[in-house]
């Protein structure tokens, strides 16, 4: 079996992580796959051994047209025997014009809860024989908007166990300029809008009356960078508050964090739960999409009403202030995580896609 994959993404964020497990997986079950990446992008350095190839070509985004022709020339050359495309920007749309072009079929990943405009759904998902999605509430978001429920499949993202060697607290602590004995709170988001940033920020002047000495990480980058540093700044938090940047390692500290927060408004499913889940961390987060499905109220994580700052700075301090139960939900995430989302499972469960489609 040969799959011809599509990533379109620029950065190492979560879906092309997912990306990099599955071709990763698939090539140790003995599947041969071409990945097909934007040039330039973090994924196109990647190495990825035996049975996996990278062609980095020219991507310009939904209305780079050209890349049909580009994309389908891969086809021809890679004769796949079925491709799948794994994001939104340039990839659903071509990627399917450019399958179809090549008469091979075409499955799609869908990983953000983001409603279709109604005219589309008819003629987009037609494109594709089947259609991936990493959470049940993408899922159900597809079925409300009439796409058939033959053509979709439930395949949760997935993360590999916690690292073997995970940093130590110590250099944690030196890596961020942290004190020792300090308790530190993490959040690692791209910073956009649906993430909530702003939610937290609100938070945080109540939580520095109740624990003047907890420590925020913030983790990411994007377009509300700069816009969230001011927030932090006119708050008078940045003594409390770091802007760590984004770090293609955040795997290999998260088990550092006493907590991890998410107080999206919006989450397909968010792998980052999964890496602190992986890692025996707690997380406070909010209800939205797919986050019910990994945080599970009471028992690895508490669960908060979305743009609610008070209900975040409860649920905060609630857990900062008792260790016996961080470290109970911390030991259900690790068992969560090993049970239902495995790199094994991920990776099985888009090969049974293809087997379904090819048999």
């Amino acid at each position: 079996m040969r799959i011809l994959h599509v990533e379109t993404g620029m950065h190492l964020y979560g879906g092309a992580r997912q990306v990099t497990w599955l071709v990763g997986g698939l090539a140790d079950a003995g599947i041969e796959s071409l990945l097909v990446c934007p040039e330039g992008s973090a994924i196109a350095d990647g190495s990825f051994g035996v049975g996996v190839d990278v062609a980095a070509v020219p991507m310009g985004g939904d209305l780079d047209f050209g890349f049909v022709s580009r994309l389908s020339r891969q086809i021809q050359d890679y004769d796949p025997d079925l491709v799948h495309l794994h994001s939104r920007r340039g990839a659903d749309w071509l990627g399917a014009l450019a399958a179809r072009r090549c008469r091979k079929p075409a499955v799609l990943t869908r990983r953000v809860t983001n409603p279709e405009p109604g005219w589309a759904v008819p003629v987009k998902y037609r494109l594709y024989e089947r259609v991936i999605t990493i959470s049940r509430a993408i899922a159900d978001g597809l079925l409300e908007v009439g796409v058939s429920e033959d053509k979709i499949r439930l395949v949760h993202s997935a993360v590999p166990a916690a690292t073997a060697k995970p940093w130590s607290r110590q250099r944690f602590l030196e890596e961020f300029g942290l004190p020792p004995d300090v308790m530190v709170v993490g959040m690692a988001a791209q910073f956009i809008r649906r993430k909530g940033h702003d939610v937290l920020i609100r938070a945080l002047p109540a939580l520095r009356v109740t624990h003047p000495d907890l420590c925020f990480l913030l983790f990411g980058k994007g377009p509300l960078f700069g816009d969230v540093r001011r927030q932090v700044e006119a708050a008078y938090l940045d003594d409390r508050v770091t802007l760590a940047g984004f770090r293609d390692d955040f795997h290999e500290f998260v088990g550092c964090l006493d907590l991890l927060v998410h107080p999206a408004l919006d989450e397909g499913l968010g792998v980052v739960l999964l890496e602190a889940a992986a890692a025996g961390v707690p997380v406070v987060a909010t209800p939205v999409g797919g986050v019910p499905e990994i945080v599970r109220e009471g028992e690895n994580g508490v669960l908060v009403p979305p743009d609610d700052p008070v209900a975040l700075a409860k649920a905060i301090h609630g857990l900062v202030d008792d260790p016996p139960a961080r470290q109970a939900m911390g030991e259900a995430g690790r068992e969560i995580v090993d049970q239902e989302f495995s790199i094994h499972a991920m990776v099985e469960g888009n090969l049974a896609v293809y087997r379904e489609i090819l048999d």
